[in-house]
């Protein structure tokens, strides 16, 4: 158990590092020769950055100290202990790393430039940290005035790039526009994984054909409800009881599932939401294989 333990750590404290040096890579490779923006608290750095010429190492490490504070008492201690050291880390990469500038091409800048520090900060959340102080902003704001995670980003970030826009230029604001994105969207894939999976919930009088349909031609799991259907307009009073069938499959398996089940019963009503994390199971087993 203490051997399973310490290599955990060790995969996580791999993890976090890596994801400093690709962050660093990304600000000093790509954004800041070019004066590209991104969004969060680093990007309020490096508009601070861009218009006093303070190093950004120093900048970047002060401007996130006041979250990680605030990250002790909303998150918890070993959260924040697990951010000081990462933001310490990837201050100490921008102040003493030598990274190359890539190149000055604009699109690519906005593209590769966010794809990396989307990696970084992605994988500094895989381990267990984070680089960017914006989600526990988020977090407090959202308990005290009641707006959403992605409303108090939205709003900081619209901020940003308002500034960006009069001071740096339109242009730069809405090249940094598309580092943001491909930054947020390359995290996302890191953090939830690459594969999207989808949750499909089936309710069918003809559950039992649906079941083995799923099971044993698609091979695929199942997980069985105990239900009512009917209750409709002007039959409310009628209703039986049904098996309700839910299943998680990748995104490539929903159309045999969907196909499977109208073959069986076109009248089956089928509702998929996206699962943001599957873990276990046969879905799992799976994908490893």
């Amino acid at each position: 158990m203490q051997a399973v333990s310490l290599k955990s750590k060790l995969q996580a404290f791999l993890t976090v590092a890596i994801g400093v040096a690709l962050a660093g890579f990304a600000l000093r490779g790509f954004l800041i020769p070019n004066r590209f923006f991104d969004g969060g608290v680093t990007g309020v750095s490096l508009l601070v950055h861009e218009f006093t010429h303070i190093n950004i190492a120093y900048v970047i490490v002060a401007f996130n100290i006041p979250f990680i504070f605030a990250a002790a008492k909303l998150v918890g201690h070993a959260f924040a202990l697990r951010m000081l050291w990462t933001v310490m880390g990837f201050g100490a990469c921008l102040l003493l790393v030598p990274y190359p500038v890539i190149t000055s091409d604009l699109l690519l800048v906005a593209i590769f430039g966010g794809v990396f520090l989307g990696l970084g900060f992605g994988l500094a959340m895989r381990g267990g940290a984070a680089l960017d102080g914006i989600e526990v902003l988020a977090l407090y704001t959202e308990r005290k005035l009641a707006f959403t995670t992605s409303e108090v980003i939205l709003g900081l970030n619209i901020l940003i790039f308002a500034v960006a826009a009069i001071g740096i230029g339109m242009e730069t604001a809405l090249y940094s526009t598309l580092t943001y994105y491909a930054a947020s969207r390359t995290a996302a894939y890191v953090v939830d994984g690459i594969e999207e999976y989808t949750s499909m919930t089936i309710v069918s009088g003809r559950s039992e054909e649906i079941k083995e349909a799923i099971v044993l031609e698609l091979k695929r799991g199942i997980t069985v409800y105990k239900g009512e259907r009917g209750f409709l307009p002007g039959a409310f009073d009628k209703s039986e009881p049904v098996d309700i069938i839910s299943t998680v499959v990748t995104r490539l398996e929903v159309p045999a599932v969907r196909k499977t089940v109208n073959r069986i019963d076109p009248n089956a009503f089928i509702v998929t939401s996206s699962a943001r994390e599957a873990m276990g199971g046969i879905l799992r087993r799976r994908v490893h294989r």
